[in-house]
């Protein structure tokens, strides 16, 4: 039998055998009203498919602005969330979207399509699958409230793994740093 960690990376493996996209994004703020201001998606090698920033309906919380930087005057020339999508779901359509928080970023997605009243939908085939998750049954620290393996943020498990790659708080350098932790994850 398998340990969990030894599962971790057995999962990791596989997913990375999917080539799978890389996708992050920076918000308004974390709340539900809240939507997509900047998305990034990078391939498997690293490079870039699509990253824009979108101008939001609203304003950007300060508490968003200070963990990201982005503020409202970066949205001049921005395009709008119903532009930007086309090209999003082009990238996603059918391929596993590797994503550190999936739970999050899937929502913020769903949010911002029915602030913009579009109906949500993705092509089947399309499937999420949370690094986070995967890197905390990896790292193995248990939460005996939650009975469930503790989640580490992005900054900390780039820093637990060694790698030399920084959380800064946007999309590009947040999609590099979970690719990065999933590589890190499959070869052990």
């Amino acid at each position: 039998m398998n340990s969990p960690r030894t599962e971790a990376i057995h999962i990791a493996q596989a997913k990375l055998e999917l080539h799978p996209v890389y996708l992050d994004t920076e918000t308004t703020g974390t709340g539900p009203t809240d939507e997509v201001i900047e998305i990034c998606m990078i391939d498997d090698e690293g490079l870039p498919l699509f990253d824009s920033l979108v101008k939001p309906v609203g304003k950007v919380s300060l508490d968003a602005r200070r963990v990201h930087g982005i503020g409202d005057e970066m949205f001049a020339d921005a395009p709008r969330w119903w532009v930007v999508w086309p090209q999003v779901e082009a990238v996603l359509a059918g391929r596993t979207v590797c994503v550190y928080n999936a739970d999050f970023d899937l929502r913020i997605l769903q949010q911002t399509h029915a602030k913009y009243k579009m109906r949500w939908s993705l092509p089947e085939g399309t499937n999420f699958f949370c690094v986070m998750k995967l890197y905390a049954q990896f790292y193995g620290e248990w939460n005996a409230r939650t009975r469930g393996y503790r989640w580490q943020s992005l900054e900390d498990a780039g820093k637990q793994s060694r790698l030399t790659l920084p959380n800064a708080h946007r999309s590009i350098a947040d999609s590099l740093l979970t690719r990065a932790l999933l590589h890190h994850i499959a070869d052990q």
